[in-house]
């Protein structure tokens, strides 16, 4: 089985002050460690640098270099990968968003589930209960 990760689990992993953070480290540390293809799309990556080093969103922000090592690290794993949008992305996206109006918070939503279907990736590790939203996508909530 592969799976997703949503920048949620990265961002509770890097704040020691969350109720979730011991969980979030246990469930990285996991799936970082473990066989199972996992899979880090670029705007979940991008969604964690820019929050874990905005002051006015942490508590405690990482400097960019500390958040940048830290994608460095879960992406020089064997089992992780890091695949962007191909040719057909504009027309998967559509597909993946037929049934639902797609606007504010829910685009990059949208965005990751579109690239979870390019690549063929059912499961996203998620806090984020609009993944839901989403025919065929199962979300493995690792906080409840």
């Amino acid at each position: 089985m592969s799976a997703a990760l949503d920048a949620n689990v990265l961002l509770y992993a890097s704040d020691a002050s969350s109720e979730f953070h011991e969980r979030a480290l246990k469930t990285l540390h996991e799936l970082a460690e473990g066989r199972e293809l996992l899979y880090l799309f670029w705007p979940m990556l991008m969604a964690y640098l820019r929050i874990s080093t905005h002051p006015s969103i942490f508590a405690n922000p990482l400097s960019s270099e500390d958040a940048i090592a830290n994608i460095s690290q879960l992406t020089e794993r064997a089992n992780v990968r890091t695949p962007g949008e191909a040719e057909d992305f504009l027309q998967i996206f559509n597909e993946s968003t037929a049934d639902l109006t797609i606007r504010g918070n829910l685009v990059p939503d949208a965005h990751v589930v579109a690239l979870m279907r390019q690549y063929d990736v059912k499961t996203i590790i998620s806090h984020d209960r609009d993944f839901r939203k989403f025919d065929g996508i199962k979300v493995a909530d690792p906080f409840k």
